[in-house]
């Protein structure tokens, strides 16, 4: 794929627009997030090209946080500015941090046959979905010999080490591969990321992580209050994750449970809602926000929200400036190159484990996964269509 960046900037409107219909229909987790944005915003949309998002996947991959979250950030940032990115954010998060708020307030219809259903059929949806994904970016950032390889590499250390930790260092490794064999490729223009984001925004944003770091626990020790407990736990959550989605529950469930803020049954509740919706694990933080401040719950699902997200972004924010001085450097291109490949590898290690060992059970998921998945590329069915498609699915197996 040449580079689709636009000719013109996007308005935060359309990133808003283009988001919200992400967090309504992105089911499946980050992986799957990651492919619903190429298919929407790379492939169709054409906001960025393959190896523009390829370099941000790794960036997310690099970087404590929610990756999905930060990649979707970056790419409503380099769309329209601050306002796209704050638009990317919100409307892709709060769709599911509001349905999860009403959770928190005693709605739920998961118990039900039909809603068992369509939680099964959305998995199979997101089988699909990461699968077209890794396909798509195989073709454009794996073209050669030295490039497939590394992302089989990548892909077999993903999957026989597991964990955030073997993402991280498969991409590393990727780097270090691309360093060695892929200066030979031939030489392209840097892919069209441009943050817009000044050296000295980025390091007013890397002071500031590390502020908020330092002083939060301090001011909810001295305060004794349960609001600057919630943001502090939450804020410390986000910032010591790698890999973003699951991997955070563990942090959240000793902030949450260990502070006192809900019980094990309400934690293990909450966490069972999050599966079936859309958009980002993340906001999982503001069901546990609004049982931790019973009395304000909007404020406390807010507090808690924004904690959680934001150091992954000052983060984001603080390397974006220096990453646009160095990557159009010969050697940097050729260590993208490697990464790009390695991301691929990456997913598709997810797209085994956990996405289709969780949802394929049998001859009948996996018949409809093959349904979703030849919808989405052959009959070019848009990502929504197929999520009804798999949910209805869902439903139908679930009541024969």
């Amino acid at each position: 794929m040449t580079d689709a960046t636009p000719a013109r900037p996007g308005t935060a409107g359309e990133v808003f627009r283009a988001f919200l219909r992400l967090g309504l229909t992105s089911f499946g987790g980050p992986v799957a997030h990651l492919g619903y944005f190429r298919d929407d915003l790379v492939a169709r949309r054409r906001w960025v090209d393959d190896r523009a998002y390829g370099e941000l996947v790794a960036l997310g991959q690099f970087l404590p946080g929610p990756a999905s979250s930060q990649v979707g950030f970056a790419l409503g940032l380099t769309r329209a500015g601050w306002a796209g990115a704050l638009a990317a954010w919100f409307a892709f998060t709060v769709p599911s941090a509001v349905l999860m708020v009403a959770f928190a307030s005693g709605t739920s219809v998961l118990g039900t046959t039909v809603g068992a259903g369509v939680v099964a059929g959305l998995k199979v949806v997101a089988v699909a979905v990461v699968a077209h994904a890794v396909q798509g970016m195989a073709r454009s950032l794996t073209p050669d010999a030295p490039r497939a390889g590394i992302a089989v590499g990548a892909a077999l250390l993903v999957l026989l080490v597991g964990g955030p930790v073997a993402q991280v260092g498969a991409v590393a490794a990727g780097v270090a591969a691309g360093l060695l064999w892929c200066r030979t490729a031939e030489q392209v223009a840097p892919a069209g990321l441009r943050s817009g984001v000044s050296r000295r925004t980025g390091a007013a944003a890397l002071v500031l992580f590390a502020v908020l770091l330092a002083a939060l626990p301090v001011a909810a020790a001295v305060t004794g209050g349960r609001l600057l407990d919630v943001v502090d736990g939450a804020f410390r959550s986000g910032a010591l994750v790698f890999g973003g989605g699951h991997v955070v529950l563990p942090l959240l469930e000793a902030e949450a449970v260990g502070g006192g803020w809900v019980t094990p049954e309400q934690f293990l509740a909450g966490y069972g809602a999050a599966q079936a919706l859309p958009g980002p694990l993340f906001a999982f933080a503001a069901y546990l926000g609004a049982l931790a401040l019973p009395g304000s719950a909007l404020l406390g699902a807010a507090a808690a929200l924004v904690a959680v997200f934001l150091p992954g972004f000052l983060l984001l924010v603080g390397v974006l400036p220096f990453w646009d001085a160095v990557r159009a450097r010969p050697s940097a291109q050729a260590a993208l190159r490697g990464a790009n490949a390695a991301v691929v590898g990456v997913l598709a290690a997810a797209l085994y484990d956990p996405v289709f060992v969780t949802a394929v059970t049998g001859p009948a998921t996996f018949g409809l996964a093959l349904v979703c998945f030849v919808a989405l590329t052959a009959w070019r069915v848009p990502p929504w269509g197929v999520v009804l498609v798999g949910a209805a699915g869902g439903v139908l197996l679930a009541l024969l």
